[in-house]
C-alpha cells in the first residue's frame, strides 16, 4: 500500500508563489501517473496537473502558464508542484493523487491547505 505525505501549503498574497511536496512511500510504489487535485469549499475537487511516468504533464486551463509538475530524481517517488502568480480562486485543499499502474486504484495524500489573500 502507497502512503502519500504532502507538505508546503500556507497562506500567500495574490501574485505570490508557493511549491507543494508530495513524498510516496516506496514500499509497493511503481513509477505511475501522479498528480494534484485540488477542492475548494463547495465546490467538486478537480485536476490541477498530472505527470506521467515518462515525465508527460496535463494541466488545468486555469493553471497554465502559471503552475508546473515535476518529478524528483530516480526512484522518482516524489511530485512537486510549483505555482506562481496566485489568485484568490486557487484557495483550496490541494491534494496529491497517485494511480496505481497495475489496478488503477488511486491513491490520495491528506490534503494540504492553500490560502490565496487579495
Amino acid at each position: 500500500q502507497v502512503r502519500l505525505v504532502e507538505s508546503g501549503g500556507g497562506l500567500v498574497q495574490a501574485g505570490g508563489s508557493l511549491r507543494l511536496s508530495c513524498a510516496a512511500s516506496t514500499s509497493g510504489f511503481t513509477k505511475n501517473l501522479m498528480g494534484w487535485y485540488r477542492q475548494a469549499p463547495g465546490k467538486q475537487r478537480e485536476l490541477v496537473a498530472e505527470i506521467t511516468g515518462g515525465g508527460a504533464t496535463n494541466y488545468a486551463e486555469s493553471v497554465k502558464g502559471r503552475f508546473a509538475i515535476s518529478r524528483g530524481n530516480a526512484p522518482q517517488t516524489t511530485v512537486s508542484l510549483q505555482m506562481n502568480n496566485l489568485k484568490p480562486e486557487d484557495t483550496a485543499v490541494y491534494y496529491c493523487n497517485y494511480r496505481e499502474p497495475a489496478t488503477g486504484y488511486d491513491y490520495w495524500g491528506q490534503g494540504t491547505q492553500v490560502t490565496v489573500s487579495s
